[in-house]
């Protein structure tokens, strides 16, 4: 349903505002059975074909696959925000460690480390893949401005005949 009503609103010309809190895909072959993939891949071409303004706003949680297909500036998101809450990775802290450090007998340590160093929005922003760490409190107030300031976006995309949809 996602892909669809967003490829109604970007007919509409109506500006696409993404709140992230997306813990990741669950692999499995019941979700793959359910079509993660195919629902996950419509929306994917949704956003990324996109020529209306595209903010997002990281809540919580935007792992793996998932935040990449939810409106990140790996396609084409205009402006991309993060609450000082928010994790930004490949995978949650306990499962990053436990394949890291796989047969380490302080499992416990290095989980802290490394939620110390990378669940926080901090590194994600200095890459250039967030444009700012907001406060809550913030939140409207920077996407009002940044609507204001994309109100005329025109953005073109490459010329072809017809997009290739998954269905």
């Amino acid at each position: 349903k996602q892909w669809y009503q967003r490829r109604v609103a970007i007919t509409a010309g109506i500006p696409l505002i993404v709140l992230e809190d997306v813990p990741g895909f669950l692999p499995g072959t019941q979700q793959e059975h359910g079509g993660i993939i195919k629902h996950g891949a419509k929306l994917l071409y949704a956003l990324a074909e996109a020529t209306v303004p595209k903010l997002t706003v990281i809540t919580r949680k935007a792992y793996g696959g998932a935040y990449v297909v939810m409106n990140s500036k790996h396609i084409r998101a205009d402006v991309n925000y993060a609450w000082p809450s928010a994790e930004i990775a490949v995978m949650g802290a306990k499962g990053a460690v436990a394949i890291l450090n796989r047969g380490d007998p302080d499992i416990g340590k290095r989980e802290t480390e490394y939620i110390e160093k990378f669940s926080n929005p901090f590194p994600t922003a200095e890459k250039g893949f967030v444009d700012g760490v907001i406060m809550p409190s913030q939140t409207r107030q920077k996407i009002c401005a940044d609507l204001r300031w994309l109100r005329n976006k025109d953005q073109k995309n490459p010329r072809k005949k017809h997009g290739n949809i998954p269905l």
